[in-house]
């Protein structure tokens, strides 16, 4: 059962994808009144999404409007993107189905949270501020993307390598959401120093293939965005960085792990592996 501030999320994420179409379909069918107003394709966009905005500001309350406005956004920008992946010039597309990528992920970790693990939702189920290291290699990526397109427009052109790329992104999606649906009430975004009494070992289903299926899921879906962008100098940075952390992350998790359940764990170890690459795990013959 989804709770109410999921719930919430969801109606305003889907509300918004949905709007930022309104300019596009009156304009295919004839309607376009905002020609009369608007010279600048991307104002009626600016307008509706302060419109949006304030209806949520009058609406809700505390941290439901905290949900709420971050889902607007997200719902907004995913629109935005699978606009953009349509409609805009060739060497602009891949970083439409990007943003829709990048949104879509963001916006599916709140909600996977508020699925299975209500009791530890807050606003940073969301990830949007995960770490400042996330954000500069954000921020580096586009950079990146927005450089080789000046300089290179035919290198941003869709091609067999963005494809593989939304392919591996849509993969490690399925595989750290089917990790969080599994893992239920024992899965947190932070790692867990204490065990709660509810704290079980899971083994079954994904949990089978790795140990850490959620990280294999995100290490891969990172490495797929930047394909989708075909940058070739952060895909080099994102598999190093991206490797780095999840190698510390691993071992700062199992050690917590292995005190949580001892002797299970460890038998757990020896029958299945991370699932990373050239990451055993912590071991404590090791």
């Amino acid at each position: 059962m989804l709770c109410r501030d999921g719930a919430v999320s969801l109606f305003c994420f889907i509300v918004t994808s949905l709007v930022c179409f309104f300019p596009e379909l009156q304009f295919r069918l004839g309607f376009n009144i905002y020609a009369a107003y608007f010279t600048n394709i991307w104002l009626p966009h600016v307008m509706q999404y302060i419109l949006i905005n304030v209806f949520a500001f009058l609406i809700f309350r505390g941290f439901t409007y905290q949900v709420a406005v971050r889902a607007l956004f997200l719902g907004y920008v995913f629109g935005i993107g699978i606009l953009v992946s349509i409609n805009a010039p060739p060497s602009w597309q891949v970083f439409g189905i990007y943003t829709a990528v990048l949104t879509s992920f963001h916006y599916s970790e709140f909600l996977a949270i508020a699925w299975t693990n209500p009791a530890v939702l807050s606003i940073n189920s969301f990830i949007l501020n995960h770490s400042i290291e996330y954000g500069i290699a954000a921020c580096l990526s586009w950079t990146e993307f927005l450089i080789e397109r000046h300089y290179f427009q035919r290198m941003k052109l869709l091609s067999p390598v963005s494809y593989f790329g939304l392919a591996l992104c849509i993969s490690g999606e399925i595989m750290r959401k089917l990790a969080i649906c599994t893992a239920k009430h024992n899965f947190n975004h932070v790692v867990q120093s204490e065990k709660n009494d509810n704290h079980e070992l899971i083994t079954h289903g994904v949990y089978n293939i790795c140990r850490h299926p959620s990280y294999v899921g995100w290490f891969y879906w990172s490495i797929g965005t930047q394909l989708i962008l075909q940058n070739p100098l952060c895909i080099l940075a994102y598999t190093l960085m991206s490797w780095t952390f999840f190698y510390d992350r691993v071992l700062i998790e199992e050690m917590t792990l292995l005190n949580f359940f001892g002797e299970d764990y460890v038998k757990y170890q020896e029958k299945v592996g991370t699932g990373l690459p050239f990451i055993s795990g912590y071991k404590i013959n090791s």
